[in-house]
């Protein structure tokens, strides 16, 4: 007899609506069954009492390595995909991770702003968050319309990718702002034409027209309608700021009026990205966004900057660095908190946690294998603790929806968001026979996030057990540090 049966737990399935105590059978990777008195198996989980469910799907998790898997493990997360931003060139990414091993399933979009710094500064390194920052030194790809040769190598680049499995097309559009819309068309015709997602950062996020945040949700919407393609909204919350409820109404109408466009949020008022990002350098931003500059603070000291003049000189030093930008004032500001429920709780939305890399003090990206992590080690809480604290806080402390529908929003969504055009997500997100055993087992009363902006590196607590692609990675709360299970997502590649 071989296998593993999960008894007695409160089995949770969106896809079927099952909410019920039950037995979960797994053999060889897959769900064998899932009912009452399933039998003997080679090894059994005592889940009397836990939680069993599907595990966490995250679409937007910009981690990518061992330690930032293991955060996400005790996050309860078994998928963890880089969408928004996305790799390129896409086949040598997915090659090095399954060459170094991976804690998670992982999967990743191609990647549409270092198709535009290839095609438009000549660089062609290979996507990474160092990549990224060093090629905003060159800010033609930022600020320049590209012209009809230079779109021509963006969408080549682009294609490719697709052609290597990449899991649509992320479009960091806030980042290189002078984009035009010909452009960007195209760019939504080349996934339509293959049948794929885009994954959008919106291009503006500021409270006031020209270039306001719902200027750049009227965009989204005008490429879904006349292109075809599917928009996803990358986190809702912190794209619209604190215009949400305007970007709310028009996102609803939208989609309600047929158009293909689906949300994600994560449930926290305080972004991340790198420093060098173009909009911290509006000459502007103070009145567009409505915060001052020390509402940016660096992630590896914690320091705030004064004024513009010490950013700017930061940005040309450290492009690279990861700093928090704080946003929405959810604990003193109960109109913040609306905001952010409207965007958590959009009907239909997931839940995604922009997880960043781990960081070390002397700001390099920390890949190692110490576990826990180095004490200096630093991100944003969202990187340990995203899906956790939306369970506790949104679904048990406050019952705003049940537990079925917090699943619904943490696993299946981010599967059918998925599954229509890669079809490894349509075994993930469930608790059914035939589907992958990616399952995570809970204990619902004492299920919180732990990670804060003074402590960000402290694991989630209550997942009791978290199996990935059939096999235990996490048993009674311990981490199994040699494990390896992750398992590539990728839409099909054409042999040869």
């Amino acid at each position: 007899m071989g296998g593993l049966v999960i008894r007695g737990g409160r089995v949770v399935d969106p896809a079927s609506g099952m909410d019920a105590v039950g037995d979960v059978a797994v053999m060889d990777g897959r769900i064998a069954a899932v009912g009452t008195s399933l039998g003997d198996a080679e090894r059994t989980i005592d889940a009397t009492g836990l939680v069993v469910a599907p595990g966490f799907i995250d679409l937007h998790a910009h981690g990518q390595s061992i330690p930032a898997d293991r955060m996400q493990a005790f996050d309860g997360v078994t998928t963890t995909l880089d969408l928004e931003a996305g790799v390129l060139p896409v086949v040598a990414w997915y090659r090095k991770q399954a060459a170094k091993g991976r804690v998670l399933n992982y999967g990743a979009s191609t990647n549409w702003a270092f198709a535009r710094i290839g095609a438009m500064t000549g660089s062609n390194s290979e996507s990474s968050l160092e990549a990224f920052g060093n090629a905003m030194r060159d800010r033609r790809w930022i600020d320049n319309v590209a012209s009809d040769t230079e779109v021509d190598g963006i969408l080549d680049r682009l294609a490719g990718g697709l052609n290597e499995g990449g899991i649509g097309i992320g479009i960091l559009n806030a980042y290189a702002p002078g984009a035009g819309v010909q452009e960007l068309t195209a760019v939504c015709q080349l996934a339509a034409a293959h049948d794929v997602p885009t994954f959008t950062h919106v291009a503006f996020m500021s409270r006031i027209d020209p270039e306001s945040a719902a200027e750049a949700y009227i965009r989204l919407i005008g490429y879904a309608g006349a292109t075809g393609a599917h928009m996803h909204i990358c986190h809702f919350n912190s794209s619209s700021k604190t215009d949400i409820e305007r970007c709310v109404k028009l996102v609803a109408k939208a989609q309600a009026q047929g158009l293909p466009i689906t949300v994600e949020a994560y449930p926290y008022g305080t972004g991340s990205t790198v420093l060098a990002a173009a909009f911290f350098s509006d000459p502007e931003f103070v009145a567009r966004n409505g915060t001052g500059y020390d509402s940016v603070q660096r992630v590896a000291d914690g320091r705030r900057f004064r004024d513009r003049e010490e950013l700017l000189a930061a940005q040309a030093a450290e492009p690279s660095t990861l700093v928090l930008w704080h946003i929405l004032d959810i604990e003193n500001n109960a109109h913040h908190r609306d905001l952010l429920d409207m965007s958590v709780l959009y009907p239909g939305g997931a839940i995604a946690s922009d997880a960043m890399p781990w960081t070390l003090s002397d700001g390099r990206t920390y890949t190692g294998d110490a576990w826990p992590l180095p004490k200096d080690a630093t991100s944003h809480p969202r990187s340990a603790g995203c899906f956790t604290r939306f369970i506790r806080e949104w679904v048990r402390e406050r019952r705003t929806v049940s537990l079925l529908e917090g699943v619904r929003k943490c696993a299946l969504i981010p599967a059918q968001i998925l599954e229509h055009t890669t079809p490894a997500m349509r075994a993930k997100g469930r608790l059914a026979a035939g589907a992958d055993a990616d399952i995570v087992v809970f204990d619902y009363e004492t299920l919180t996030d732990r990670a804060e902006f003074s402590a960000m590196n402290r694991a989630s607590e209550g997942v009791r057990y978290l199996v990935v692609s059939g096999h235990p990675l996490i048993t009674d709360g311990v981490l199994d540090v040699a494990a390896r299970p992750g398992r590539p997502v990728r839409r099909p590649v054409a042999e040869g």
